[in-house]
């Protein structure tokens, strides 16, 4: 039988997991997976090595529910954008124009993304999550592309998965490489200038890689 202690106790502890996971998040983001230590993440929490493990069980599962949780935070931000299928084409803008504001507002992403390529990717195949997560994600692009080719305006050839991958790698390569290709090329590549001129040329190819013709 539920008790009012038993509902404050409930949320006490929703309210230290997710402190510790925004903690970890900041650690790992900071320090990569390896780098990362429970006993800074416990600190930054303000909480105890020992509630980490009682509710995360181990290092490498905080760092899989911190891999989920930056996914379904991009996925929740998305969700919230409302795209225009009668203008595919805005559309398409629209929707990289997204992509490529959250990655420059959430370094976090890049970095813990960075630091899980290192790794190979081995924690991201051991969460139960990410399949579904990555689904929502091409969900949102696929009802874009097929109203375009309704309208006649994109291939009807295309793939889906293939245009996902290049928004992405527009939008991610650009935002994880640009302190060392700015200092490799000599350009300030995280000046206003050079990052609207980059989106704008994103848009254009993956434009070009969807028209008819």
């Amino acid at each position: 039988m539920a008790t009012p202690n038993s509902g404050l106790r409930s949320q006490q502890a929703e309210e230290t997991r997710a402190r510790i996971l925004k903690a970890a998040t900041k650690v790992f983001s900071q320090d990569g997976y390896s780098g990362g230590r429970i006993e800074k993440i416990s600190r930054l929490a303000k909480s105890n090595d020992r509630m980490i493990y009682y509710y995360f069980k181990s290092k490498e599962q905080l760092f899989i529910r911190v891999l989920e949780g930056i996914y379904a935070d991009f996925n929740e931000a998305e969700s919230r954008q409302r795209f225009d299928l009668e203008q595919p084409i805005a559309a398409v803008q629209q929707l990289l124009g997204f992509v490529w504001d959250y990655y420059g507002r959430h370094p976090e992403f890049i970095s813990i993304l960075n630091s899980e390529n290192l790794h190979k990717g081995k924690h991201s195949r051991k969460s139960p999550h990410l399949l579904v997560l990555s689904g929502a994600a091409l969900n949102t692009l696929a009802p874009i592309i097929q109203a375009g080719q309704a309208k006649g305006v994109f291939r009807t050839d295309v793939d889906v998965l293939h245009t996902y991958l290049l928004i992405a790698s527009l939008c991610y390569f650009y935002n994880s490489n640009l302190h060392t290709l700015g200092a490799f090329l000599g350009v300030d590549l995280d000046s206003k200038s050079a990052r609207d001129r980059w989106l704008d040329y994103a848009r254009d190819q993956v434009l070009r890689g969807l028209a008819v013709g």
